[in-house]
């Protein structure tokens, strides 16, 4: 397995940006399955690696893991500010295609990541679901209106206004993904499957039971959430990479 530290520019952005990536030496590109592994608010492209054994883990499945720097995005496209979302879901895989000459078909594309990066893998899979074969949220920011109202967000709520603009603003631009699931199921299209596990004591489990409540509501097709022991911590997000690599590698679920 090969590290590589990657420095290009984005013509999206406008600037120079990273991202840090997993990639099999002896394995046909063209059978290469690609996670997209989106990191959290505080975190940057160096966080998985440095944080888990996500190396050790992708090795195990010959995996392709892209993990590129979001910033506190939300892998959002601002009110004020970068077009990120544009970024990571049109630019960004072209980019990996063009650098690593990568098969990036849907079937051997997937997303992933944690709390902020669970909300960016979920609106990637519920948005551009053409593009994935599944998606996995851990500890995910899944209700960004609850988010706005939190208590606990009050820090980060001025940060939520430049970002989304407002509540009101949520459904209109594409970023409630209450509304992006209920778009899917009615579109009729081949939707991605998606894993979903919260932390039973984890700060964000009543908005991940909200939103796997309502997901059950609607009958989204390949919908699997778990609560499992554990809190909002990289204790718990090494952990349970590996269900959702699992997941990804063959279908399989958690015990």
């Amino acid at each position: 397995m090969a590290f590589l530290e990657c420095r290009f520019f984005s013509d999206i952005l406008g600037r120079a940006v990273n991202m840090n990536v997993l990639m099999p030496q002896n394995k046909d590109k063209k059978e290469l399955k690609i996670v997209y592994l989106l990191h959290g608010l505080s975190d940057d492209a160096s966080m998985w690696f440095r944080r888990t054994s996500i190396e050790r883990y992708a090795d195990a499945y010959n995996m392709m893991i892209v993990m590129p720097d979001g910033g506190r995005s939300f892998y959002t496209d601002a009110i004020a500010g970068d077009n990120c979302w544009t970024f990571i879901s049109r630019e960004l895989p072209g980019i990996v295609k063009g650098l690593f000459n990568v098969e990036s078909k849907r079937e051997n594309s997937f997303a992933a990541g944690l709390s902020m990066g669970g909300y960016g893998a979920l609106k990637l899979a519920l948005r551009t679901p053409e593009n994935f074969a599944a998606a996995a949220g851990l500890s995910s920011v899944t209700d960004i209106k609850a988010r706005f109202r939190a208590a606990d967000s009050a820090s980060w709520r001025p940060e939520l206004k430049r970002i989304f603009g407002g509540i009101n603003q949520l459904s209109a631009r594409d970023n409630d993904l209450f509304v992006l699931a209920e778009k899917a199921v009615a579109s009729g299209k081949t939707l991605p499957k998606i894993l979903s596990i919260c932390g039973d004591e984890d700060f964000m489990i009543r908005d991940n039971r909200r939103f796997n409540k309502f997901m059950k509501t609607i009958s989204y097709p390949g919908f699997h959430c778990y609560e499992r022991p554990g809190v909002h911590n990289w204790i718990f997000w090494d952990r349970y990479i590996q269900d959702v690599l699992k997941f990804f590698d063959d279908g399989t679920l958690p015990e």
